[in-house]
């Protein structure tokens, strides 16, 4: 089975949606880690826009990508720059390496109704992804 980790920087966030929509794309033919460089804890934007698309996230953990030292990865996804550019070394020399930058909504700053609307614009954006990833890759 392979073993796919999805990175960023405090694996609260993005990476927690990845995950998601990982898992459940993968049916149960891969297993799915998310880590960060460090950890912030979930999310509670992101929580509730999965649970806006019928996933639930509240059972994952915000880990750091020491955590899962010794892991055989086949695939590490960095959902963000400053990830992909300050991760420390992974020592998985056959490991396929993916980046995409996704917008942060974390960051955002607007009234309720806007925040909900920049974290679905996130989650749509990690949806379409991680659907494609599972079908070229697995």
């Amino acid at each position: 089975m392979k073993n796919i980790l999805v990175l960023c920087t405090g694996n609260s966030c993005r990476s927690q949606m990845a995950e998601g929509y990982l898992k459940k794309f993968a049916n149960g033919k891969a297993n799915i880690y998310s880590a960060g460089i460090e950890t912030h804890g979930l999310n509670p934007g992101a929580v509730a826009a999965m649970k806006r698309d019928g996933i639930d996230i509240t059972t994952h953990t915000s880990n750091h990508v020491d955590e899962y030292d010794g892991i055989s990865w086949d695939y590490i996804i960095t959902v963000c720059d400053h990830a992909y550019e300050n991760c420390p070394f992974i020592p998985a020399p056959d490991a396929k390496r993916l980046h995409h930058n996704f917008y942060d909504p974390s960051k955002f700053k607007g009234t309720e109704k806007e925040t909900e609307a920049a974290f679905d614009k996130a989650r749509n954006e990690i949806k379409e992804y991680c659907c494609s990833f599972i079908e070229n890759n697995l």
